[in-house]
C-alpha cells in the first residue's frame, strides 16, 4: 500500500495518525481526498446531524495591555477605539440578547490593565443572579491566568470561585498556535502554550467543560498545526474535557502582520485534517463568523459538524476584517445547514449540565 492508503486504514480502524500522517496530508493529498476522509469520520460520529446554539457575544472591554501583533481587536486605553462597559450596559446586553432567545452568553473580554479580578467576577455574578438558567461560557485561559495573577489565587481557586458563581463552560480563544518561536512573533505577551493547556487541565478536572482552538492562516506552516492538533489531542486523551475543536481563521485586517489571506482551499484543508488528528474531540466547529457563510457550508462536507450559534455580536474577528454578518438568526443557521444537506439540531445548554455540547 501507499502512504495515503496506510492513512485510510488507520482511519478506517480508528486509530489515531502520527504527526508525520498530518504533514503527509497537508503536503501531498488532494483536498478533495482528505475532505471525503474526513466527511466519513464526521459521519461516523454524527450522521447527518449539524449542531447549532442561540447565543450571544459579549466584550466588556476591549483595552488590554498584552498588545499581540495579531489582534485587532485590543487597544491601550487613549485609543479612540477604546471601551469599557458599565455594569447596568452590560445588563441591559444581555437582557435584550435573553429577549431574542438565547440559551448561552458567550463572554470574552481583554487583559485590562487596570481593572481588578472583582471587576470581571462582579459580571458573572450579576449576570448569573439575574438569569440563573443561562449557560455563561466565559472568559478564555489567558484571562484565567490574569485572574490568578491579579488575585493572588491558583487557576483550581480561581475556576472553583467562578463555578460558584456560575460559570458553565469556557471558550477555547487564546491557544493561536502553539509553537513557541511562532508564538513569540504573533503574541509575544500571551501566556505560554504550557500555560494555556494548563488552565484547561484543571477546567476539566473540575468537571467544566471547554472548547479547544487554533488560530491558522498566519506565520505558522502545516507543521507547526498538525504539532498544536497533536499536543491537544494528548491533553483530551488524558481529560476528555474537550467538547469541541474551532479551527480559527486569521484575518490580517488592521493587525501587525503583514500576511495574505489564506486560501479557502487551504481553510478547508485544514479544517478536514484537524478533523482526522483530533479524533477524540468529539465536535469540530464550522465558525461562520471567519469563515463566511458559503465556505462554513462547504466545511460541513470536510469533517466538521457544529454551526456555532447566533452570535449576537461578535466584534473580535471583524475588527479583523470579517465581512460575514454580526450575527444570524436561527432561522438563518437552520436555513444554511439544511442548504448543505445536513439536519439542524439545536443543542441545549442549561447551566446545570450539558446535553450534547457547550
Amino acid at each position: 500500500m501507499d502512504e495515503t492508503q496506510v492513512i485510510e486504514t488507520k482511519i478506517r480502524d480508528g486509530k489515531p495518525l502520527t504527526f508525520d500522517d498530518g504533514v503527509f496530508l497537508f503536503r501531498n493529498v488532494d483536498l478533495h481526498r482528505v475532505g471525503s476522509l474526513a466527511d466519513s469520520v464526521r459521519k461516523r460520529l454524527h450522521g447527518d446531524t449539524v449542531r447549532y446554539v442561540v447565543n450571544a457575544h459579549l466584550n466588556p472591554t476591549n483595552i488590554c495591555r498584552i498588545g499581540c501583533p495579531l489582534c485587532a481587536f485590543g487597544c491601550s486605553k487613549g485609543d479612540s477605539r477604546a471601551y469599557t462597559l458599565e455594569l447596568d450596559d452590560i445588563l441591559c446586553r444581555v437582557d435584550r440578547a435573553v429577549a431574542l432567545g438565547i440559551m448561552q452568553l458567550h463572554l470574552v473580554s481583554s487583559v485590562h490593565p487596570e481593572k481588578p479580578y472583582n471587576w470581571y467576577r462582579d459580571i458573572l455574578r450579576t449576570v448569573h443572579e439575574k438569569y440563573p438558567l443561562l449557560h455563561l461560557k466565559a472568559w478564555t485561559a489567558v484571562e484565567i491566568a490574569n485572574f490568578s495573577q491579579l488575585s493572588g489565587m491558583s487557576v483550581r481557586e480561581v475556576l472553583q470561585d467562578l463555578q460558584s458563581l456560575g460559570l458553565s463552560s469556557l471558550p477555547g480563544g487564546g491557544a493561536e498556535i502553539f509553537d513557541s518561536e511562532i508564538r513569540k512573533r504573533i503574541a509575544p505577551n500571551k501566556i505560554s502554550a504550557a500555560d494555556w493547556l494548563a488552565v484547561h487541565r484543571t477546567a476539566h478536572e473540575l468537571k467544566i467543560p471547554t472548547n479547544a482552538s487554533m488560530l491558522f492562516g498566519h506565520l505558522e506552516t502545516p507543521e507547526h498545526r498538525v504539532k498544536h492538533l497533536l499536543r491537544l489531542r494528548e491533553l483530551q486523551d488524558e481529560t476528555n474535557g474537550f467538547d469541541c475543536f474551532v479551527p480559527l481563521v486569521f484575518h490580517p485586517r488592521n493587525t501587525q502582520l503583514d500576511v495574505p489571506p489564506i486560501s479557502p482551499q487551504e481553510i478547508l484543508k485544514t479544517i478536514a485534517v484537524s478533523r482526522l488528528m483530533v479524533h477524540n474531540i468529539p465536535h469540530v466547529k464550522a465558525y461562520w463568523v471567519t469563515l463566511g457563510e458559503s465556505l462554513a457550508q462547504v466545511a460541513l462536507s470536510y469533517g466538521a459538524d457544529d454551526f456555532d450559534g447566533t452570535v449576537f455580536e461578535e466584534r473580535i474577528h471583524h475588527d479583523a476584517g470579517c465581512t460575514a454578518p454580526s450575527a444570524l438568526s436561527e432561522r438563518r443557521l437552520c436555513e444554511l445547514i439544511r442548504g448543505a444537506r445536513r439536519s439542524p439540531i439545536r443543542r441545549s445548554v442549561l447551566k446545570i449540565g450539558l446535553d450534547d455540547g457547550t
